[in-house]
């Protein structure tokens, strides 16, 4: 299982703070705009992107109101402009070495350019040239299930299997599906028939090879990860370091 996915799944266990959730429900409300802007309209329905970013919004408990407002917003019915976001990915290394791929959505890319750059260095990292780790991910439809029962996990993976899952993994509790993009949707629905709820839903960049680390840099690693995901500008962090359930867990006890 990804590293990421363990983290992302500890972190929403875990909660936050209510400043850190305000700029939360920010960064879901640009993943809607931005699943508007390309999926093709404001319908869930009829726009399965739109229908990711709805659910994670959902289950990170952010306001029915607020998705609706955000809808409006990025199809013009809200009353205001369109605010148009620029995507744009940033990559570097991690204390140890450890690959990052960053999401970003921005109005102003000498602004966040410069506030990734500053956030790498101050935590022992460094942004590097396009290309010098996105050859090292690819993108999957990812989908995190929490279930202790093995047997249950089983009956789970063999229906992904069926419905054309890439991959299956069960560890530390967690579920994870990997499908391709355009299969994400199918094994969703057939997940779905067998009763399940998700803790996540999204289309990931998995890493194809990771590296481990020693504790102290672990930690290190995922203190820079988490002050780059607080960036505003910043939707997303990804890494190929693979953390172990025993630093996750004390990393989210200290912090």
């Amino acid at each position: 299982m990804s590293g990421h996915s363990k983290w992302s799944t500890i972190k929403r266990q875990k909660g936050a703070n209510d400043v850190k959730r305000g700029a939360l429900f920010t960064k879901l409300s640009r993943d809607i705009a931005l699943a508007v802007q390309q999926g093709g309209g404001g319908d869930p329905d009829m726009n399965f992107r739109l229908r990711l970013a709805v659910d994670k919004a959902r289950n990170n408990n952010m306001p029915v109101d607020n998705i609706n407002r955000a809808i409006k917003r990025a199809t013009g019915e809200g009353g205001e402009g369109i605010e148009e976001f620029e995507e744009v990915i940033y990559e570097g290394y991690g204390p140890g070495g450890g690959a990052i791929l960053l999401q970003a959505l921005t109005t102003n890319r000498n602004r966040t350019a410069s506030d990734v750059r500053s956030t790498f260095n101050k935590g022992g990292g460094n942004l590097g040239e396009s290309g010098c780790v996105a050859w090292n991910f690819e993108s999957k439809g990812v989908l995190t299930i929490e279930i202790d029962d093995p047997d249950r996990a089983d009956e789970l993976s063999l229906v992904a299997i069926e419905s054309e899952a890439d991959d299956v993994k069960h560890e530390d509790g967690i579920l994870e599906v990997q499908t391709t993009p355009d299969n994400l949707s199918s094994v969703q629905k057939a997940l779905e028939v067998e009763g399940v709820s998700f803790a996540s839903s999204d289309i990931s960049l998995v890493p194809k090879t990771t590296i481990s680390l020693d504790d102290k840099t672990a930690e290190q690693t995922l203190r820079l990860l988490d002050n780059l995901e607080d960036l505003g500008d910043v939707q997303k962090a990804f890494t190929n370091a693979d953390f172990s359930l025993e630093v996750l867990e004390k990393y989210q006890d200290n912090s």
